[in-house]
């Protein structure tokens, strides 16, 4: 007996997102239980939500899928410095799946593939997470620094030993010359 892969339907093209010439769809799944309703949709370049469009994979902090609902927290943009910005968490928002298919586990693996460099560091009053990941579609690393809660992120000394530490990651996570 001859057994078939079931494949999953093709996106409609009325929720297809408006995306970019080289980007294609990887998974997708309807939100709520309306089956004609608003779509997830992984691409190679980012996740299209319904009420965000498209976050790129770079732009996720966090993603879990609790086997209905998928949670994902972005990145928010706190400050710009040079060579590198502070991110912090933007509020987290929730995703009931119908049928999810490929989509949690898509989601999963592109965020974690897009970080290439991560290390924790102690500071005298508190820490920081200095990050590296790939941006789809540009070369190089985009690098960010993320505090624990109750860090004070503007003191002279918090951003001199920063500077520090995001410039001896970046040779760390060089390509050998």
């Amino acid at each position: 007996m001859v057994s078939f892969l079931r494949r999953r339907p093709k996106l409609p093209a009325d929720r297809r997102p408006e995306m970019d010439s080289d980007e294609r769809v990887l998974a997708w799944a309807y939100i709520g239980s309306d089956p004609g309703g608003p779509v997830a949709v992984a691409t190679n370049r980012g996740l299209w939500l319904p009420d965000r469009g498209r976050l790129g994979w770079h732009e996720i902090h966090k993603a879990a899928w609790s086997g209905s609902a998928l949670r994902i927290t972005p990145a928010e943009v706190a400050h710009e410095r040079a060579g590198y910005t502070v991110l912090v968490d933007a509020p987290a928002v929730a995703y009931q799946l119908q049928s999810p298919g490929e989509l949690p586990d898509q989601v999963r693996t592109r965020v974690t593939r897009s970080v290439a460099y991560t290390s924790h560091h102690p500071l005298p009053d508190g820490g920081v997470r200095v990050v590296a990941r790939r941006v789809t579609g540009r070369d190089g690393l985009s690098w960010s620094v993320r505090y624990d809660s109750g860090t004070p992120v503007e003191t002279a000394q918090t951003v001199a030993v920063t500077d520090e530490l995001v410039t001896a990651a970046r040779v760390a996570a060089a390509p050998p010359q």
